[in-house]
């Protein structure tokens, strides 16, 4: 019955997916360096109110808005940000309040930095409030928030809504500690229900309103594990963390616990066990990949269905008659193609707002009614992008040249025949514990939309395959990671995918090092090389950039490339200058932290010396990987000029 009477409804929405072919013309390069207008929606504990950011791109101005859901023409109010200041995280702490963590953006490259900040207002507007930060002076307790100089981090709530959440604060004088505390949003008050003697760590609350895990990693990288236990911390034991043991939940009832857990270091598991580690019941595992999204039901949560982190995001079902289990296969059913992500339960249950989105679909935002299912699109995060006319993103496995199967994803250019194309190595960002996936993006589209074949291969030392796998990226940046890169493009040229005399690469962060990096080590795969917001030479790393401003910062420097001079500079692209046999082109923009522009100075310097020809551009204003709309038409066009005139125009 619950099915018959959910087809109706969803159908007479008429929310199906058109079939028609996608268009022949070329796709404007506007269309890919636009940035959303709203994103991030929270629906309200009751259900009635809708909580979004929203950019104005133009101006890089940034908002909470508050929308009625019944009339999404008109916020109820709007909470502007400072300028260069967004809304990271919304949350409702009750059904007329929210709370608010600010973050800055310095680059599209990275998410938008946290700056520690927390803020507080009624959904009408009123009763705004700063609840923690370094700026006390604008807080209802300014005078007695003195020693409020640090940061504080949103770390959950109690459920269901009753108007506080957990706050977990780091003080700048106090670097070894790691405080939570339960706040109330509404009054500006708060206690100590954690405190443990390591800084840097993220809690997971008991029953009882306490502390009960610490976890994350320490000053020196390591992750560590604390469970309370007799009124005070104890360190669990490499045999009980396992392959990064991470608490998520408790269950239902309060006795049992959900976590992600592998024994041994493959790929992460969920779990259900007691507090004590015993009693554990796999409830979803992959051989390949570490579980992915896992989708809750309403209170008391549970989770119904997970996904594998890699490959095709396809739905396994933990409780298939549960009724949330159920309406997700049912609305499944009516976005083929799609992956249907359930975001928000009112506390009733009654209503739900979910995603769905693919790779070729940036994601669309519903609200449905769960007694009438009665569906209500509310809007789409990228209205430009006509999904039909997009690229399919398909997840490959190859052997590298040592046995290791890897995934990648190739994005095959529409129309076109999927054989002997002109292709783009596009490596990712990171690279420790990042990874490529199936869903949209942005750069693949473009280059896909200009006829590149574009493959991304998700090396060693990427995420979502579990921590043996990330970690075998440590210390091997320029020597295990490129090759597996290089293996993949002859995977591609083998399987006669791509045209083995039209391979350029392109990638940002630490995919630009890789973009310098891959030619170096394979003299005569590629025929050109793009460099975007790179890294080029790693000892650098330990002098500037905000990386090794702190001890954790550091630690982990030392970790992924070591302190061995001798070793930084032989896996180094300004140190190889020489035997760089391509035509280079370098993209920076003159602000960046992470990658200090210094690094691109010290490559170009290297290429003048070695008298290689390059290509330059960089940008001032911009930080890490280019955030103005106007720059990024001017990236992407300037990328593909750039391919063809060394690898020809696309198929």
């Amino acid at each position: 019955m619950l099915h018959r009477f959910m087809r109706v409804a969803l159908c007479a929405t008429g929310l199906s997916l058109p079939a028609a072919a996608a268009a022949a013309d070329l796709i404007p390069v506007e269309d890919f360096a636009r940035h959303a207008t709203l994103s991030m929606p929270r629906l309200s504990p009751d259900g009635h109110y809708l909580a979004v950011r929203m950019d104005d791109n133009g101006s890089d101005a940034h908002a909470l808005a508050i929308y009625k859901v019944e009339d999404m023409d008109k916020p109820v109010s709007l909470l502007r940000m400072p300028r260069y200041e967004l809304p990271a995280n919304i949350v409702w702490t009750s059904a007329t309040r929210l709370i608010v963590e600010k973050g800055r953006q310095f680059g599209s490259l990275d998410i938008p930095l946290l700056t520690g900040e927390i803020l507080a207002t009624d959904l009408d507007g009123k009763h705004q409030d700063y609840l923690f930060g370094y700026e006390t002076q604008q807080s209802s307790r300014a005078g007695t928030r003195g020693t409020d100089r640090g940061w504080g981090f949103y770390d959950g709530q109690p459920a269901p809504a009753n108007g506080h959440f957990y706050m977990a604060a780091h003080i700048w004088q106090v670097d070894d500690h790691s405080y939570l505390y339960d706040v109330d949003a509404a009054h500006n008050t708060r206690h100590l229900i954690g405190d443990l003697g390591v800084g840097g760590m993220s809690f997971t609350v008991g029953p009882d309103g306490q502390a009960r895990y610490a976890y994350g990693r320490n000053d020196d990288y390591e992750y560590v594990v604390y469970h309370r236990q007799n009124g005070g911390w104890a360190r669990l034991g490499a045999a009980q963390i396992g392959g990064s043991f991470t608490p998520i939940d408790y269950a239902p009832g309060g006795q049992r616990l959900y976590a992600r857990y592998n024994a041994d270091g493959g790929p992460m598991a969920l779990v259900e066990q007691d507090e004590d580690g015993s009693q554990r019941k796999v409830l979803a595992q992959d051989g390949f990949a570490s579980i992915g999204d896992i989708q809750w039901t309403p209170l008391p949560y549970q989770p119904f269905a997970v996904i594998p982190a890699t490959g095709l995001p396809k739905v396994r079902y933990l409780a298939p008659d549960l009724p949330s289990a159920k309406l997700h296969m049912a609305i499944s059913l009516k976005f083929p193609g799609d992956y249907v992500h359930f975001i928000d339960f009112s506390e009733d249950g009654g209503q739900l707002l979910f995603a769905t989105s693919s790779d070729r679909n940036p994601g669309n935002y519903f609200l449905i009614d769960t007694h009438t299912y009665k569906v209500r699109k509310l809007f789409a995060a990228a209205p430009w992008v006509d999904p039909l006319r997009m690229a399919e993103r398909r997840p490959v496995r190859f052997k590298a040249s040592d046995g290791m199967e890897l995934e990648a994803i190739l994005t095959l250019p529409p129309g076109r025949d999927q054989a002997n194309l002109p292709m783009v190595l596009l490596p990712h960002g990171g690279p420790i514990g990042i990874q490529d996936d199936w869903f949209y993006d942005g750069d693949a589209q473009f280059l896909a939309s200009r006829g590149y074949l574009v493959l991304q291969v998700n090396y060693r030392g990427s995420g979502g395959r579990g921590a043996d796998f990330r970690d075998a990226g440590n210390l091997k940046w320029g020597t295990r990671i490129q090759q597996d890169l290089i293996d993949g493009v002859k995977w591609a040229i083998d399987e006669h995918y791509a045209d083995a005399k039209r391979v350029c690469v392109y990638g940002g962060s630490f995919g630009g090092y890789s973009a310098l990096m891959a030619p170096i080590r394979a003299p005569g795969l590629f025929k050109c090389a793009v460099g975007y917001a790179g890294i080029y030479d790693l000892g650098m790393m330990y002098a500037k950039g905000d990386i090794q401003e702190r001890k954790s910062g550091r630690s982990y420097l030392t970790t992924v490339i070591g302190r061995d001079q001798a070793e930084l500079d032989a896996n180094s692209p300004d140190k190889l200058a020489g035997k760089l046999e391509v035509p280079v082109l370098l993209i920076h923009g003159e602000d960046d932290q992470r990658a200090p522009f210094a690094q691109a100075k010290a490559m170009r310097a290297a290429l003048d010396a070695a008298h290689k020809p390059y290509e330059w551009w960089s940008v001032s204003g911009e930080g890490h990987g280019f955030y103005d709309e106007k720059h990024n038409v001017e990236r992407l066009t300037r990328l593909q000029a750039f391919l063809e005139k060394y690898i020809g125009k696309g198929a």
